[in-house]
């Protein structure tokens, strides 16, 4: 690794493993038991023992199967004897999906012990990666330990573990499991600790980790090198803006192989620039580099789970700071495509950076280019913090995305590229104005912005991100969120691997 980097960025990630057991079976696990509202006896009852006062136990506690009960039945000696949850119609998933996902919020509530389902459940990888989604914690800024018996410490929790069935892959749970955990700590830590340097140094200890190469642009050598938008988002911040361009490629790798290049929005704290934001508006910009760390964790399962495909990653990644250098509403940039773009807003400036970004991927002509990117309000508005929004000019893939996505508990929808709307963007003085005055359509707009700098690649997608859960729920508390990871890498395994 060239150019090592000092930050201050940690992450627990890779200690993900430790909240799974892949050893045999042993008699001390306790078991976990499914239970549906409409199943006639507990799930398991006949390997695990139930007697009648379990039963009575259950009645008392009015368990019927209804999603997200659990109830623990205690042994003679005072111990958990076995866990049962209640999964209602099998459809009670979070926020979609089969109701096995409903694991996660026992990983975050159980005492320390391992546990074992008491049978296979209907999505056995499903439930194992919701168990290591719900256990993560992030606390590294806590300074007083909690007097939770099983409280989790930063991420990394050994007390409670599932025991993986053999049935299940234990390399693919655990990777996801990283991955997700990575995007996590990335956007939820303060931009004091996230800002480009802390990002750089992430890319770069993934590449060395999966013998990918990287390099990267920064300062002023964006302007050398014909990144001008860029630099201009960023040349108001102390600290430097960067492109960062990773690339890997499986033992096998040939010519043939599909090309896939993920593109992410790496804005380490949006201030909204001389546009700025109000202070309310600031309180989560911490978040708005979510996009480069939902296009890092998909790229560590990618090259983890050693899909075969030639990966691209490029990270435009700067700091919208307010300086005497910052750049101003009403100016003219040119981008790396020769267009020049008039500033209406410098808080669209996520955008600006994608495009420089988005031009050097099409360069390259790949099958498929991937971005990621919490870009507007817009699409919050729209579709609430869950749905990400989703724009593709690929039908089969808008067809079958949506639906693949919510099946695992990581939904999105799919909104229009509209064409009567890249009028909108027409600018008097420059070839491209980069908003829209109207309040209507600003996510369709902005995507219709980026869509511009793809001409060469077969197919374009974009997801407009939250990355960020209000409140906690069974996959993981409240905090940042890699969303549509996951799902995208579902649809890339079943597409290259079929």
């Amino acid at each position: 690794m060239d150019n090592p980097i000092v930050t201050k960025f940690e992450t627990t990630a890779f200690t993900a493993d430790a909240c799974f057991d892949t050893a045999l079976p042993e008699p001390t696990d306790v078991p976990i038991s499914l239970q549906s509202k409409d199943a006639t006896s507990i799930a398991g009852a006949d390997t695990i023992g139930l007697s009648a006062s379990d039963t009575a136990w259950l009645a008392l506690h009015k368990f019927t199967g209804q999603a997200r009960k659990q109830v623990l039945l205690p042994s003679a000696d005072g111990r958990v004897k076995v866990v049962v949850l209640g999964t209602g119609d099998g459809h009670a998933g979070d926020p979609s999906g089969p109701s096995d996902l409903l694991v996660g919020a026992l990983a975050s509530s159980l005492p320390p012990a391992t546990y074992a389902f008491a049978h296979p459940p209907d999505h056995g990888e499903l439930a194992a990666i919701a168990w290591g989604l719900g256990r993560y914690a992030f606390k590294r800024y806590k300074t007083q330990s909690s007097t939770k018996t099983n409280a989790p410490q930063d991420g990394l929790v050994t007390s409670a573990k599932l025991r993986l069935a053999p049935t299940v892959d234990a390399s693919r749970v655990i990777n996801t499991v990283e991955a997700v955990w990575l995007g996590r700590d990335m956007i939820n830590t303060p931009a004091s600790d996230m800002g480009p340097d802390e990002i750089e140094a992430t890319a770069r200890t993934l590449a060395e980790r999966h013998g990918a190469t990287i390099s990267v642009i920064k300062g002023d050598d964006l302007l050398a090198q014909n990144f001008p938008m860029i630099h201009a988002v960023g040349r108001a911040s102390p600290r430097a803006p960067r492109l960062i361009d990773l690339s890997w490629s499986p033992p096998g790798a040939t010519a043939d192989s599909r090309r896939i290049t993920l593109v992410g929005k790496g804005i380490t704290f949006d201030t909204g620039g001389l546009d700025i934001k109000p202070s309310s508006a600031m309180l989560l910009m911490k978040k708005d580099m979510g996009g480069a760390a939902t296009a890092l964790a998909l790229a560590h399962m990618i090259m983890g789970q050693k899909l075969p495909c030639r990966l691209r990653l490029l990270l435009a990644v700067a700091e919208n700071a307010i300086a005497g250098d910052a750049f101003r509403p009403g100016d003219i940039l040119h981008s790396r495509a020769g267009t020049t773009v008039e500033i209406g807003n410098t808080d669209a400036e996520g955008r600006l950076v994608l495009a420089d970004a988005l031009t050097l991927a099409d360069e390259d002509a790949p099958d498929s280019i991937y971005v990621f990117a919490t870009l507007t309000g817009a699409a919050r508005s729209a579709l609430g913090p869950d749905l990400p929004a989703f724009f593709t000019d690929d039908e089969a893939l808008g067809a079958s995305l949506p639906p693949l996505a919510a099946s695992i508990g990581d939904p999105l929808w799919r909104l229009p590229l509209w064409p009567g709307y890249k009028r909108h963007l027409d600018s008097e003085i420059a070839d491209t104005n980069n908003v829209w005055e109207s309040p209507f359509a600003g996510a369709i707009t902005a995507a219709l912005f980026l869509r511009r700098f793809v001409v060469k690649a077969r197919r374009f997608s974009h997801f407009d991100l939250y990355g960020w859960r209000p409140a906690a729920r069974p996959l993981g508390p409240k905090g940042g969120e890699p969303q549509t990871a996951r799902a995208v890498m579902e649809h890339l395994r079943r597409e290259l691997t079929s």
